[in-house]
């Protein structure tokens, strides 16, 4: 997929449609250029709250697992096999998937060829000034046409460990605007207010939805910032921290948009025991228990 000049166009984003380059929607800033400088790499995730980087990924170790996810998509009827399995086509009246913990996917080598590379392994270990640990449990999703992705903070899912934990999203595959990758709301790290009410929630204690908007226009005009998405190819990755309010571009497309979310922290800090060992629990509490509204909750908050 070439790369091109932003155009002016509209985006889907849940129910909204955002301008591209207007007041609520802009581009990620690359930082590709910053790669090796860890210094440099620290100082602007603290500016932005994410690192959008080129090539962090080999392209063919993608290409490798993006064709494993497609045969086991295909295998479960979930491909139109009238046209080429590269390109990912969904199948008549069928949906996306969730592939986390499935170990038949995430535990292949053509996943972990990606997502544990000793190359990989090494920037996370240079970022963090240590060894690095990745959690066990393996997040891999295959978004169907019309879904999209809450924008919420990763620490309502996985804050029990270091909160100096970071989320690599990869996608697996090139994603134009259209089939909706990633979006970070810029300068969402520092929303003080939610950090200290939503930002300590867990989504297993408190049973309180995990996304804290489904309306991105809601969240800039209350508390500023501005969306940021971009055009993904293969090898690219997308860095941020906890407390980083993201969802994604609504995909638009008839085709999978496939991309897997990986978890890096320090080996000697604490990690979060629900996504660690052989046999992660996960969410355990889910269904034990009536889920409060997001909008509830937020009242009581006052946010």
């Amino acid at each position: 997929m070439k790369m091109c000049n932003v155009p002016r166009m509209n985006l889907a984003m849940g129910k909204r449609e955002l301008e591209l380059g207007g007041k609520y929607l802009g581009t990620l800033r690359d930082s590709t250029g910053l790669k090796g400088d860890f210094a440099a790499l620290r100082a602007r995730m603290a500016e932005d709250g994410y690192l959008r980087i080129r090539g962090l990924h080999d392209r063919e170790k993608v290409k490798a697992a993006r064709r494993m996810i497609l045969q086991n998509l295909d295998a479960n009827g979930q491909i139109d096999r009238s046209r080429p399995l590269d390109e990912g086509w969904i199948a008549t009246d069928k949906r996306g998937a969730f592939k986390g913990g499935d170990k038949a996917v995430t535990h292949t080598p053509e996943f972990l060829g990606v997502v544990e590379a000793p190359e990989l392994m090494e920037f996370f270990g240079g970022f963090l000034g240590a060894l690095a640990l990745t959690y066990n449990y393996k997040w891999v999703r295959a978004v169907g046409s019309g879904e999209f992705t809450g924008a919420h903070y990763d620490v309502v899912y996985m804050g029990r460990g270091t909160l100096n934990l970071l989320t690599c999203w990869t996608p697996l595959g090139d994603i134009p605007f259209e089939m909706g990758g990633l979006a970070v709301l810029r300068g969402s790290h520092r929303f003080e207010r939610v950090k200290e009410t939503y930002g300590r929630m867990d989504v297993d204690r408190d049973h309180v939805e995990g996304w804290f908007s489904k309306d991105p226009v809601e969240l800039v005009d209350r508390f500023g910032g501005r969306w940021e998405t971009a055009e993904f190819e293969m090898g690219d990755a997308l860095v941020f921290g906890m407390f980083t309010m993201h969802g994604s571009i609504t995909n638009t497309t008839q085709r999978y948009r496939i991309s897997c979310d990986t978890r890096y922290q320090r080996a000697d800090e604490p990690a979060d025991e629900r996504w660690v060992g052989d046999k992660p629990k996960a969410h355990y509490a889910r269904g034990s228990a009536p889920v409060v509204p997001m909008e509830e909750a937020r009242k009581n908050w006052g946010v």
